[in-house]
Order: C-alpha cells, then structure tokens, then sequence
C-alpha cells in the first residue's frame, strides 16, 4: 500500500429536508486495495455512494482524489475523474454488443465517419483479455448472465481509465464459480493500482478478499482498519451497536409427526425421481447450486408449477397439481426467491401486504373489514418486530430485511403447518439475517415444519437440522447436522463425491454421507 490514497473523502455530511442521510463520515481508499464498507439496510452506504458517483452533492466535508480536491455537479464529472460504479444490476443496452456497450460514443471511426467495428472489437477484446475473460465483443449483450454483463460494465470503466470502481452487492444474484471468477477480476484490478469498494453483506467474502474494512451505522462513520483488526463478532457488533448473540440461534426442537412428504416428483428436463420428507419441528435445508432445481421443486410443491410424476401429501393428504389455493387451505406458505416481484406488491400498504394471503378471511360480506385488517397486520409484524413509521406506508418504502419480515407476515397469517421459504436473507443486512433466523427456529420450536432453500451455506449448516442436496435436478445426498459441513456439501452439489453414495440415482432415496466426505 502506498501512503497517499487514490480517495479521500473527510467529514461528509448529506441531508433531505429534515432527514440527516449522513453525519461525518470519512474514508480513504489506496491504491491496490479492496475496501468493504459494512452497515446494515438504512446505515447511509447508498448516499455515501451517490456522493462518491456525483449523484448527489454532499452538504459539508472534503473530496479528494488523486490528491485534488473536486466537487461532483454530475455523475459526468465523477466518471471523468476516474469513478466508475458497478451495480448489482448492470445497465447495459441488451440490442447492442458487447464492444458497442463498452465504447459507447467513443466507437473507432473509419472513412466517412463510419464505426470500424474491426477496431473496436479489437480494442474490447484486449481489455476482456487483459481481465481473463472470454467474451465475444460481437455478440449482444442480451442474454448474457448477470456475471458476465457485470464484466462488460468494468471493462467500460477500464476502456475509461477508471481508477476507482464500486461494486454495489456484485455477487449477490452469481453463483459460486461466478463469483470466483469475479474476485479473479477484482484481484487482477488491484494490481494494475485501482482502488476497489466493495459493498456486501457477505462477511465471508470480506475476510478473504478485502485488505480494509469501514463500518457505518445510522448514517455514521463507526470505524475503519486494516482487515486483520476486524472480525465477525467486532463487524457484526459495530453494525448493529448492540452484541448480536449467535447469528444462527437453532436450538434443539421436538420432531414430531412428517407435515410434508413429496415421493417421486418429477417434471422432464427441470428435475426428476425426488422424494423427502419434512417433520413438525424440524427444519431441512435444501442445497445446491445455482440451477439444481431447488427453486422449481418448491414451486411445483406449492402447485405453480406442473409436475409430469410423483405425489405430494400435506399431513397425510395427497395435494392435486397445479391447485396453490388447494394447497394453502391444507397449510402451505410458499416465501419466494425474489420478494420484490413475487412476494408483495411493491404499490400497495404495508397492512394491505402483511394480509394478502387472507383477504378472504377479513370481509364482512363484501366489504373490506379494515378493523380487522389493520389488528392482523399489527399483530403479526409486531411479532416479527418490523421496523415502520406507519402501517399505511407502501411496502417500497421499507428496507430489505423488513420488506422479507413482510412476505413472512403475510404466511404466518395464514397459519400454516409447513412453510418453504426460497433464499429466505439474499439481500439483507446481518442484523435483518439474524431476526429472521430467530423467527424461523421459534417457528420450527412451535410445531411449524420449514423447508429452507439457500445457496447461503453458512446458513444452510447453521440453521438446518438436515440439509437435502440437489444436482442437476436430482437429490443426490442428505446430511445430517453432525455430518454437515462445507466441504461434504459442495462435495456433493458438484458431484466429486459421486462414487461414494450409494443409491442416490434417479427415483431412489437420498443416503446420508459420512463427514470425511
């Protein structure tokens, strides 16, 4: 690390009409250098960026970069000092190729003014190369992946000079192998000199890839420090200001009799030949990469999806396909992967949310019985502790952890007996990622039967009493709580330990694999 930074942005200060987004907050990024900047939802990390990409103009403290102080009046002139910004979601032009997005207004001309495309594949093929990423720079960018339309947007900071690159959540919709590729990228960028902040959730990924940490809270600057100063417990309890206690609180629950028990469901070419079971008071986690299947199994469970074979029963009765209300009225809440599009709808009330699933419930003839709407609604989001100014506030308005705090509302309302819950923390915070761990074990201590689907292992192993392992759309293993760990997993999602598990083909059980796996 050099001893002047590349940024330095000291004591900022930004305000909305009477809402203070950020109070003194500093921070430096050097050269070479990955930066996590850690908080949770609400603890200013999106109005610090917009300060840093010239979206908004702080109202006190100094920028600084490359030892000059500049004033941002647009995100033109942050671009033009060497900021670029990587979104979760790129915004590419999905009709243009890859090279037209990289270069945009800045083609190589032939005669007559026309775009040598030659040139200009030739020179986005050097910058993908530079990065060891193969790329087509002639195809469009519609239908690429998240993960490589991710890439394309940093060689268009690197085709600008850009010395400096933010990375909003980056790999919170790749895959594993996705997201090594890309920590290959950001590993290649430091050592061309760039500086790199790096926004996560994802504490694991910030202690293997990160060199320093700045911690916000409430719109605060907390701390700031070479890596090896921080870890979890510190990070957690400087995000949060209070001592988190376990972030996987699973204690022991009484297994009672099988909620849900799904035998030889199939659906050609998504998955095939799965059976399990789930019991009260217990919770299965159901593992596997990206693309194994998980996500279909659940919707055909729940009767979205059509499933060609196979039975599903809810205690003890056989649930008809393709029928969801059929299957909610036997007792099963399904909390989807992407609550945003399929969990609320984003226009309507908190209250009108958190009671969607039993509107049937609350008319009295006709009418809407709004007494009984608004005593739902509070009772079930007092219980989960969302934090809201009114109940009457679009489910927008709220962060991540208490838009999903919604989506759980709205099931429990339903009281069910089995509850499938589909990346139940993707995008939240780890104070958000420790209520809802808490709200499913208290579930499970009660009687409720969860199926957890996560690519998140920590939490699979943290939370699951079993976890069910899928591949290609197959369960190929099941583990128990004590053979679990990272290792056996992966093993098995993967398929390198094909040869050491008996019976897990097509139509049979899964057999439980021993922990040297």
């Amino acid at each position: 690390m050099t001893s002047s930074p590349l940024l330095t942005l000291a004591h900022a200060s930004k305000s909305f009409g009477p809402v203070q987004a950020l109070k003194d907050v500093s921070i430096d990024l050097y050269p070479g250098e990955a930066h996590a900047l850690l908080g949770e939802n609400g603890a200013g990390k999106s109005t610090f960026v917009k300060i840093l990409a010239g979206v908004h103009r702080r109202d006190s403290g100094t920028l600084q970069v490359g030892g000059q102080e500049v004033n941002f009046h647009s995100p033109a002139e942050a671009r033009d000092a060497g900021i670029a910004i990587i979104y979760q979601e790129p915004t590419l032009f999905p009709d243009l190729s890859v090279a037209e997005n990289v270069l945009m207004g800045r083609q190589p001309t032939a005669r007559w003014g026309r775009i040598d495309a030659r040139a200009m594949n030739g020179q986005v093929s050097t910058i993908l190369n530079s990065l060891g990423v193969h790329l087509d720079p002639a195809r469009p960018v519609r239908g690429l992946s998240i993960a490589d339309q991710q890439l394309v947007e940093i060689a268009k900071a690197l085709s600008l000079n850009a010395r400096i690159l933010i990375m909003d959540e980056p790999t919170a919709a790749l895959t594993l192998s996705e997201t090594e590729r890309l920590f290959r990228v950001v590993r290649s960028l430091r050592e061309r000199g760039a500086a790199v902040l790096f926004i996560t959730h994802r504490l694991e990924e910030v202690f293997g890839e990160c060199q320093r940490v700045t911690v916000m809270r409430d719109g605060s600057w907390v701390s700031s420090g070479p890596i090896e100063e921080y870890d979890t417990d510190l990070v957690v309890r400087q995000m949060v200001g209070r001592d988190l206690g376990d972030l996987y609180p699973r204690g022991q629950s009484s297994v009672g009799e099988v909620a849900l028990s799904v035998r030889g469901l199939s659906q050609p070419g998504v998955f095939s030949g799965v059976n399990f079971e789930v019991r009260r008071g217990e919770i299965v986690g159901l593992a596997g990469l990206v693309g194994a299947g998980r996500s279909e199994v659940a919707r055909a469970i729940f009767g979205i999806d059509p499933r060609a074979e196979g039975e599903v029963r809810l205690s003890g009765h056989v649930m008809p396909p393709l029928r969801p209300r059929a299957v909610m009225a036997a007792g099963l809440g399904l909390v989807p992967e992407d609550r945003r599009q399929q969990g609320l709808v984003m226009d309507m009330s908190i209250e009108r949310n958190a009671n969607l699933a039993i509107l049937s419930r609350l008319k009295t003839g006709w009418l809407m019985n709004r007494g009984a709407e608004a005593e739902s609604a509070q009772a079930w989001t007092s219980r989960l502790k969302l934090k809201a100014h009114r109940l009457s506030d679009p489910v927008s308005s709220l962060s991540g952890g208490n838009q999903q705090k919604v989506v759980l509302a709205k099931w429990l309302a339903t009281n069910p007996s089995v509850l499938i819950v589909d990346e139940p923390t993707r995008g939240i915070d780890v104070g958000a990622k420790a209520e809802v761990h808490r709200t499913l074990s208290d579930l499970a201590a009660s009687g409720l039967a969860v199926l957890m689907i996560s690519s998140d292992l920590p939490e699979v192993l943290g939370m699951a009493d079993r976890i069910l392992v899928m591949r290609e759309g197959q369960l190929v293993g099941e583990l128990s709580r004590a053979e679990a760990s990272e290792e056996a997993v992966m093993y098995l999602a993967t398929g390198q330990a094909t040869g050491r598990i008996a019976g897990a083909h097509h139509g049979s059980q899964p057999t439980s694999l021993g922990g040297t796996a």
